[in-house]
Protein backbone atom coordinates (compact mmCIF):
# COMPACT_ATOMS: atom_id res chain seq x y z
CA UNK A 1 0.00 0.00 0.00
CA UNK A 2 2.97 2.35 0.88
CA UNK A 3 4.46 1.97 -2.71
CA UNK A 4 1.15 2.76 -4.38
CA UNK A 5 0.89 6.06 -2.45
CA UNK A 6 4.70 6.71 -3.01
CA UNK A 7 3.84 6.15 -7.24
CA UNK A 8 1.19 8.42 -6.89
CA UNK A 9 2.59 11.27 -5.01
CA UNK A 10 5.75 10.82 -7.45
CA UNK A 11 3.00 11.13 -10.81
CA UNK A 12 2.04 13.93 -9.33
CA UNK A 13 4.66 15.79 -8.93
CA UNK A 14 5.66 15.19 -12.45
CA UNK A 15 2.49 16.17 -13.59
CA UNK A 16 3.77 19.68 -14.03
CA UNK A 17 6.31 18.44 -15.98
CA UNK A 18 3.81 18.10 -18.64
CA UNK A 19 2.25 21.35 -18.51
CA UNK A 20 4.66 22.70 -21.07
CA UNK A 21 3.18 23.69 -24.18
CA UNK A 22 5.34 22.29 -27.14
CA UNK A 23 4.81 24.00 -31.02
CA UNK A 24 2.00 21.86 -32.31
CA UNK A 25 3.02 19.01 -34.91
CA UNK A 26 1.12 20.27 -37.36
CA UNK A 27 3.46 22.74 -38.40
CA UNK A 28 5.36 22.28 -40.95
CA UNK A 29 9.31 22.72 -41.09
CA UNK A 30 9.34 25.81 -43.23
CA UNK A 31 6.71 27.60 -41.14
CA UNK A 32 9.07 26.67 -37.92
CA UNK A 33 11.92 28.12 -40.03
CA UNK A 34 10.47 31.33 -40.81
CA UNK A 35 9.50 32.04 -37.24
CA UNK A 36 12.73 31.51 -36.25
CA UNK A 37 14.26 33.42 -38.72
CA UNK A 38 11.84 36.59 -37.92
CA UNK A 39 12.50 35.65 -34.23
CA UNK A 40 16.60 35.86 -34.83
CA UNK A 41 15.91 39.90 -36.08
CA UNK A 42 13.88 40.74 -32.79
CA UNK A 43 15.94 41.28 -29.28
CA UNK A 44 14.73 39.37 -26.09
CA UNK A 45 13.49 42.11 -23.66
CA UNK A 46 14.82 40.42 -20.69
CA UNK A 47 18.29 39.31 -21.79
CA UNK A 48 19.10 42.41 -24.04
CA UNK A 49 21.83 40.73 -25.44
CA UNK A 50 20.01 37.25 -27.03
CA UNK A 51 17.78 37.26 -29.78
CA UNK A 52 14.50 35.89 -28.81
CA UNK A 53 15.08 33.08 -31.09
CA UNK A 54 17.55 32.04 -28.65
CA UNK A 55 16.40 32.97 -25.46
CA UNK A 56 14.79 31.00 -23.02
CA UNK A 57 12.79 33.65 -21.07
CA UNK A 58 9.21 33.18 -20.28
CA UNK A 59 8.66 36.42 -22.54
CA UNK A 60 11.05 35.43 -25.09
CA UNK A 61 8.59 31.69 -25.42
CA UNK A 62 5.44 33.77 -25.48
CA UNK A 63 6.91 36.04 -28.42
CA UNK A 64 8.10 33.51 -30.46
CA UNK A 65 4.48 31.59 -29.65
CA UNK A 66 3.11 35.17 -30.90
CA UNK A 67 5.17 35.06 -33.95
CA UNK A 68 3.80 31.54 -34.72
CA UNK A 69 -0.20 32.31 -34.08
CA UNK A 70 0.58 35.83 -36.82
CA UNK A 71 2.24 33.39 -39.26
CA UNK A 72 0.03 30.73 -39.09
CA UNK A 73 -2.65 33.58 -39.87
CA UNK A 74 -1.05 34.48 -43.03
CA UNK A 75 0.71 37.74 -42.06
CA UNK A 76 3.74 38.84 -43.49
CA UNK A 77 7.51 38.99 -42.14
CA UNK A 78 6.80 42.84 -42.28
CA UNK A 79 3.77 42.84 -40.94
CA UNK A 80 4.74 40.82 -38.27
CA UNK A 81 8.17 42.96 -37.38
CA UNK A 82 5.73 46.03 -37.38
CA UNK A 83 3.42 44.16 -34.78
CA UNK A 84 6.78 43.79 -32.66
CA UNK A 85 7.79 47.41 -32.84
CA UNK A 86 4.50 48.73 -32.27
CA UNK A 87 3.96 46.70 -29.04
CA UNK A 88 7.61 47.18 -27.61
CA UNK A 89 9.72 50.13 -29.37
CA UNK A 90 12.04 50.30 -32.15
CA UNK A 91 14.49 49.41 -29.38
CA UNK A 92 13.29 44.92 -30.10
CA UNK A 93 14.89 45.07 -33.33
CA UNK A 94 18.67 44.03 -33.49
CA UNK A 95 18.52 46.91 -36.85
CA UNK A 96 16.02 49.53 -36.17
CA UNK A 97 15.40 51.80 -38.65
CA UNK A 98 17.36 54.93 -39.08
CA UNK A 99 15.23 58.22 -38.13
CA UNK A 100 15.37 60.96 -35.36
CA UNK A 101 13.84 58.55 -32.44
CA UNK A 102 16.41 56.02 -33.29
CA UNK A 103 19.66 58.39 -33.65
CA UNK A 104 20.72 57.82 -30.23
CA UNK A 105 20.80 54.01 -30.46
CA UNK A 106 22.96 53.98 -33.70
CA UNK A 107 25.07 56.94 -32.91
CA UNK A 108 25.44 56.77 -28.76
CA UNK A 109 28.03 54.24 -28.63
CA UNK A 110 30.36 56.12 -31.05
CA UNK A 111 29.40 59.61 -29.24
CA UNK A 112 30.53 58.43 -26.01
CA UNK A 113 33.47 56.67 -27.60
CA UNK A 114 34.56 60.27 -28.76
CA UNK A 115 33.73 61.77 -25.77
CA UNK A 116 35.42 59.79 -23.24
CA UNK A 117 38.67 59.75 -25.61
CA UNK A 118 38.08 63.81 -25.65
CA UNK A 119 37.88 64.10 -21.70
CA UNK A 120 41.25 61.66 -21.88
CA UNK A 121 43.36 64.19 -24.10
CA UNK A 122 42.12 67.35 -22.07
CA UNK A 123 43.19 65.46 -18.50
CA UNK A 124 46.68 64.48 -20.06
CA UNK A 125 47.37 67.55 -21.79
CA UNK A 126 46.53 69.24 -18.52
CA UNK A 127 48.59 67.00 -16.63
CA UNK A 128 51.61 67.38 -18.85
CA UNK A 129 51.72 70.90 -18.18
CA UNK A 130 52.28 70.85 -14.30
CA UNK A 131 55.21 70.58 -13.02
CA UNK A 132 55.30 66.63 -11.43
CA UNK A 133 57.26 68.39 -7.77
CA UNK A 134 56.04 71.93 -6.52
CA UNK A 135 58.65 74.07 -5.23
CA UNK A 136 58.92 74.85 -1.81
CA UNK A 137 58.51 77.90 -0.23
CA UNK A 138 61.04 79.39 2.00
CA UNK A 139 59.28 78.61 5.30
CA UNK A 140 58.83 74.96 4.01
CA UNK A 141 62.42 74.35 3.47
CA UNK A 142 63.14 75.52 7.27
CA UNK A 143 60.52 73.45 8.59
CA UNK A 144 61.94 70.60 6.25
CA UNK A 145 65.64 70.95 7.77
CA UNK A 146 64.10 71.39 11.17
CA UNK A 147 62.45 68.04 10.90
CA UNK A 148 65.42 66.49 9.32
CA UNK A 149 68.26 67.90 12.01
CA UNK A 150 66.05 66.93 14.86
CA UNK A 151 65.56 63.14 13.46
CA UNK A 152 69.28 63.27 12.99
CA UNK A 153 69.92 64.14 16.59
CA UNK A 154 67.39 61.45 17.87
CA UNK A 155 69.15 59.09 15.85
CA UNK A 156 72.60 59.97 17.36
Amino acid sequence: MKHWVLAVLWAALALPALAQNPAPSYQSAQMEQRVMAIATELRCLVCQNESIAGSRASLAVDLRQQIREQVAVGKTDEEIMAYMVARYGDFVRYRPPLKATTMFLWFGPAILLAAGLAILLLHLRRRRGQPDVLPLSNADRKRAEALLHKSSESRK
